[in-house]
């Protein structure tokens, strides 16, 4: 993406309600676009499932410290 924070998450998972489960935990934290069914690749093991993260956006009442920090203080020791 073209901003700090701004974030695509790939999950790959074994099946459909762990990748929509691991989707739901990420959404209840930050601003999220989720998708609403996952994919499948012929021959291939599992499911993909694709959303959109604004970490500046925490949701929840823990998440506010989690917030994306400035990239010049992160970058501090």
């Amino acid at each position: 993406m073209s901003e700090p924070g701004l974030l695509v998450v790939d999950i790959a998972a074994a099946d459909d309600a762990t990748a929509l489960a691991f989707q739901q935990l990420l959404a209840e934290r930050w601003a999220t676009a989720t998708a609403e069914r996952t994919t499948h690749d012929a021959g291939e093991p599992g499911v993909r499932l694709r959303c959109y993260l604004d970490l500046r956006q925490p949701i929840s009442p823990a998440a506010p410290d989690e917030a994306l920090t400035p990239v010049s203080a992160a970058a501090s020791p």
